[in-house]
């Protein structure tokens, strides 16, 4: 069986972009995608097709190599045989591609160790099992149509020999289609435009898109509670208690909001000051910030100064500097 390398559509960059009244036609679609609910682009396509070949090529290699060892050990030549293998295998493996590109790209997309590698365990056991059911099928189909029959030999012994071939390639070309999406993120966030001046942000509207590869997001920075960073992603949190988890990184994201009075009260926090109705003060120099909407957030001694600037800022609409909602556990 032969590992193949394989090369997945982009993770475009994510990033705050102002509102220009454009609608999801007016631009073309981010590369590497198209407008198809799969985002399979000509591209990939001829991505594919090389891999293809590459697979290929690897696998007649092998087959001419057992044949040459067995005919050393005194057994038969039999090419034709060890070709039929490793067709076989590799045609299973081509069509199970798509299976590792869906969970290379959920991978990237969930923060936390433990949930990728759940994600990745889960991955390699459903590959591997629909390996070997498939290469197994394509085997007695292709030799019942010739007059013959294929005895797979179930046992334990040997699914672990396979699923150990099928764990190497499985992990060769996940990691290969990370690396990948990893450069193409890279070149597309170099080939991004530079953001507008500041004289073009002043003129623009109060409004955000958060956008991630082709979808966008329209959000008013009013209704931001905080913002927060969570791996490779940030976390927009709305006061209505809508969540969206956004590709960047909470520094990006520091510079486009601050001028709506998003700012960091946390390593890893972005707080709206304009939403903010009281604070609680800790004895350790930490804060706790209370939102007009009941929900509280914390923040680190080290940006107490955001906190402290609050007795300054005058108070949202409807809202006294009296006023201290309930603290939520």
């Amino acid at each position: 069986m032969a590992a193949d390398t394989e090369n997945a559509p982009p993770a475009a960059r994510v990033e705050p972009v102002w509102d220009q009244n454009r609608t999801p036609g007016d631009e073309p679609p981010a590369a590497g995608t198209s407008r198809g609910p799969f985002g399979i682009s000509g591209g990939d396509r001829m991505m594919f097709a090389a891999i293809a070949a590459v697979a290929l090529a690897i696998g007649i290699v092998n087959a001419f190599s057992f044949a040459q060892d067995a005919a050393w050990r005194g057994d038969s030549y039999d090419i034709g045989r060890r070709l039929f293998w490793e067709m076989s295998s590799i045609a299973v493996i081509l069509l199970l591609l798509p299976i590792l590109v869906l969970a290379v790209r959920r991978m990237r997309r969930t923060p936390g160790l433990a949930a990728r590698a759940a994600i990745g365990a889960i991955t390699l056991l459903g590959f591997s099992a629909l390996h070997i059911t498939g290469m197994v099928w394509v085997r007695k189909l292709a030799l019942w149509l010739a007059g013959g029959a294929y005895d797979f030999r179930f046992s334990l012994a040997t699914v672990l020999y396979e699923f150990r071939k099928d764990a190497v390639a499985a992990v060769l070309i996940a990691g290969t289609i990370w690396l990948l999406e990893s450069r193409r993120e890279l070149k597309s966030a170099a080939a991004a435009p530079p953001a507008p001046p500041p004289s073009q942000q002043a003129s623009s509207p109060d409004v955000i898109w958060l956008r991630d590869g082709a979808s966008r997001i329209r959000v008013v920075p009013r209704e931001i509670l905080w913002v927060a960073s969570a791996g490779n992603y940030i976390e927009y949190s709305l006061a209505d208690g809508t969540q969206h988890l956004i590709r960047g990184t909470l520094a990006a994201a520091e510079s486009e909001l601050a001028r709506f009075s998003i700012v960091r009260v946390h390593r890893t926090r972005l707080a709206n000051l304009d939403r903010v109705r009281g604070v609680d003060l800790k004895p350790s120099g930490d804060f706790e910030l209370a939102f007009d909407n009941g929900q509280t957030l914390g923040g680190s001694r080290r940006y107490r100064r955001a906190a402290a600037s609050l007795g300054s800022r005058t108070a949202p609409a409807g809202i006294t500097t009296a006023d201290r909602p309930a603290k939520q556990s």
